[in-house]
C-alpha cells in the first residue's frame, strides 16, 4: 500500500532499531559466557529487563537472566535476582504477564537440574504478591442494576413519529460510542492493565507454578532424607526457602494438597522416614523447626476447612528443644515455633503444657540470655493459660495435688504426654533468680511469685521473638563505655554505650603508614627474638645437662679403675 514518507521513515527507523537491538542482544548473551565481560553483560540485560520488560525481545532476556539466577559468581546471581524481584514487584511495567513467564522458567530450571541449585533462585518467589480479592469490586452490584422506567410504550411511539432525528442521534451516538472504545483500549495500552478475568487467569498460572516447585522441592528432600545415601548437609540447598515460601502463601494452598503438604511436613520434621530408623539426622534443628511452623501456618490459615492433629509436630518441637546448640542453630527460628505452637496454640493439654514448662525451665539454665529470655516468655503463657500447672512452683514434691496419672517425672520421655511433669517441681527458677542478666533474673522473680490460685495476667504480652531479638541486639550493641560518654550528657544504657561505641571508632588524626611499618616490624622482630632466646636457651639447658652427665660417666668411670687398679695391687702384694 502507498503511505506517506513520514510513515516511510517511522517505519525505517523501527526495524532498524529493533534489527539493531535483536544483534546488540546477541552480542550480550554471547559475552555472558566470557569471564571477563561476564560482569558487563549481565548488568546490562538485568538493567534492560528492569528498564523495558514491555519491549521486544523480552524473552530471550528473561530466559538469560534465569539462567544465571543460580551462578556461582555472587555479582552475578545478585544482579539476576535482583532484576527478578523487581520484575515481580513492578508489574505495572508489563501488566504482569512476565511475572507468570518468569516464574515459569525458574520452575523449569528447578526441575531441569533436580533442586540442586542456589537457594537464591526460589529465594525471589517471596517478592510475589497475590491479590484474593481481585474482581469482587468489579462485579456488578444488583442493588445498582438500571431499571427500566415506565412509560415505554409512549417512548416508542414518540421515536415513531421522529424518525429523521433520531437516525441523527443513533449515528452521532454510534460516533462517540467508537471514540469511547478508542480512547479506553490507547488508556490499557498505555497503562499495561489487563481486565480482570486476563489477570485471574495469569494470577492462578503463576500460583500453581510456584507451588508446583515447592511441592517438588519437599518430595525431593523426604526421598533424599529417607535414602541411606544422603548426605548430611548440603542435598537439600532449596528447603528453607521453599518453607518460608509456603509459610508466606500457606492461606492460597488448595485444600485438596492439605494432607500430602501435611504428611511431608511430619516427615522431614522427623528428619528421616518415620517406618526407618536413621542413625543419622540429614536435616538440621532449624530446618525441622521450620517445618513445624509452616505446619502451624498452614492449619491456622484453614482453621475451619481442616481437622488435622498436630500431637506429633509437638513431640518433634519437645525433642528439638533438647538437640539445639546455640552456635550452630538459628535461635529466631526456635523463637518463632515457641510462639505460634505453644503461646498461640489454643488447646493446652495439662499433661502437655506442664512439661513444656519443665524442659524449658531446664533450657533455660544451658544456654545464653536470649535464648534463656524466649524460653521464660513461653513459659510465663503456658503458667498465665494454665493455672492447674502453677503447682510446679510449690516447693513440695509431687507438685502439689495434681500430679496426674504418672506418679514420677521422667526427663527423657521423648513424648510430653508421659513425661509425668506435674509430679516435679520448678527448682530451676531459683538458679534463674542468681542469673547474670538482670532482665532473665528479673522475669525468674516474677515467674516463681505467681499467685497458684488466682488467674493473673499482671506481665507484659512480650512474644518469644521479641525478647529474643531484644536480647541478641543488646549484646552485640553493648560496648565498654569510654571517656568521651562523660563528655556527652546522655544518659548511661544502651544508647550511650553505642555513641560511646561510634565516637571511639571515629579517628580524625592522620596516620603514619612509614611509622606504623616500623613500630609492627619493631614488634615482630622482638616476638621472634623472644621466641630465638627461648629456643637457645633450652638448647643450652639441654647441653648443660648432657655436659653434666659426661661429668658424672668420667667420675664413675674413674672410681671403677681406681678400685681395679687397687684390687690388681692387692693380689701383687
Amino acid at each position: 500500500m502507498k503511505v506517506s514518507k513520514d510513515v516511510k521513515k517511522m517505519r525505517f527507523y523501527e526495524s532498524t532499531l529493533l534489527s539493531s537491538y535483536k544483534a546488540y542482544l546477541q552480542k550480550l548473551s554471547a559475552l555472558v559466557n566470557v569471564p571477563s565481560f561476564q560482569h558487563v553483560a549481565i548488568r546490562c540485560l538485568c538493567s534492560l529487563l528492569d528498564a523495558a520488560p514491555h519491549f521486544n525481545f523480552r524473552e530471550s532476556l528473561l530466559g538469560v537472566v534465569v539462567r544465571n539466577i543460580s551462578s556461582q559468581d555472587d555479582v552475578v546471581r545478585r544482579l539476576c535476582s535482583s532484576a527478578i524481584k523487581s520484575l515481580f514487584t513492578n508489574e505495572g511495567k508489563h501488566g504482569g504477564e512476565l511475572t507468570g513467564e518468569a516464574v515459569r522458567l525458574i520452575a523449569d530450571h528447578v526441575k531441569a537440574y533436580n533442586c540442586q541449585l542456589h537457594p537464591d533462585t526460589i529465594e525471589v518467589f517471596l517478592s510475589l504478591s497475590f491479590y484474593e480479592d481481585l474482581g469482587r469490586s468489579h462485579k456488578e452490584d444488583p442493588k445498582n442494576r438500571v431499571k427500566p422506567k415506565r412509560g415505554r410504550k409512549r417512548k416508542n411511539f414518540d421515536d415513531a413519529s421522529q424518525l429523521p432525528e433520531n437516525d441523527k442521534k443513533r449515528s452521532k451516538r454510534e460516533t462517540m460510542s467508537k471514540i469511547r472504545e478508542e480512547v479506553e483500549a490507547d488508556y490499557k495500552s498505555v497503562a499495561y492493565t489487563p481486565d480482570i478475568t486476563e489477570r485471574r487467569r495469569m494470577q492462578t498460572e503463576t500460583l500453581s507454578a510456584v507451588f508446583a516447585t515447592y511441592f517438588r522441592i519437599l518430595k525431593h528432600t523426604v526421598a533424599t532424607v529417607a535414602s541411606s545415601e544422603a548426605n548430611a548437609g548440603g542435598s537439600h540447598p532449596l528447603l528453607a526457602p521453599c518453607l518460608r515460601g509456603l509459610g508466606k502463601f500457606s492461606h492460597l494452598i488448595d485444600l485438596d494438597f492439605m494432607s500430602d503438604l501435611i504428611s511431608h511436613l511430619r516427615r522431614l520434621a522427623y528428619g528421616c522416614d518415620s517406618s526407618e530408623k536413621a542413625s543419622g539426622k540429614s536435616l538440621t534443628v532449624s530446618e525441622r523447626l521450620q517445618c513445624c511452623i509452616v505446619a502451624f501456618k498452614v492449619m491456622k490459615s484453614n482453621l475451619d476447612a481442616l481437622n488435622v492433629d498436630l500431637q506429633d509436630f509437638f513431640i518433634q518441637l519437645y525433642n528439638i528443644i533438647l538437640e539445639y546448640r546455640p552456635g550452630r542453630d538459628q535461635g529466631e527460628v526456635l523463637a518463632e515455633a515457641l510462639k505460634i505452637m505453644l503461646c498461640e496454640d489454643r488447646q493446652h493439654d495439662m499433661q502437655k503444657a506442664a512439661a513444656f514448662v519443665k524442659r524449658l525451665a531446664t533450657f533455660s539454665l544451658c544456654f545464653g540470655s536470649a535464648e534463656a529470655m524466649a524460653a521464660l516468655v513461653t513459659l510465663k503463657h503456658l503458667l498465665q493459660k494454665n493455672v492447674k500447672c502453677r503447682n510446679l512452683l510449690e516447693n513440695d514434691a509431687g507438685g502439689g495435688s495434681v500430679s496426674g496419672s504418672i506418679a514420677k517425672y521422667h526427663p527423657y520421655a521423648s513424648d510430653p504426654n508421659l513425661s509425668g511433669a506435674l509430679a516435679s517441681v520448678l527448682w530451676e527458677l531459683n538458679l534463674l533468680v542468681k542469673h547474670y542478666h538482670p532482665a532473665v533474673s528479673t522475669m525468674a522473680t516474677g515467674i516463681s511469685n505467681m499467685n497458684v490460685t488466682h488467674d493473673q495476667f499482671f506481665f507484659s504480652n512480650v512474644s518469644p521473638i521479641q525478647a529474643f531479638n531484644d536480647l541478641s541486639h543488646e549484646l552485640e550493641s553493648l560496648t565498654p563505655p569510654t571517656d568521651s560518654s562523660k563528655s556527652t550528657g546522655k544518659k548511661k544504657g544502651s544508647g550511650s554505650f553505642k555513641s560511646a561505641g561510634v565516637q571511639s571508632s571515629i579517628d580524625t588524626t592522620p596516620v603514619d603508614e612509614d611509622m606504623l611499618k616500623n613500630k609492627l616490624s619493631e614488634h615482630f622482630t622482638l616476638l621472634r627474638d623472644i621466641k630465638e632466646n627461648q629456643r637457645l636457651m633450652s638448647e643450652l639447658d639441654h647441653t648443660k645437662h648432657s655436659l653434666k652427665l659426661y661429668e658424672e660417666y668420667k667420675q664413675q668411670k674413674g672410681k671403677a679403675k681406681s678400685t681395679k687398679s687397687k684390687k690388681i695391687n692387692a693380689k701383687l702384694t
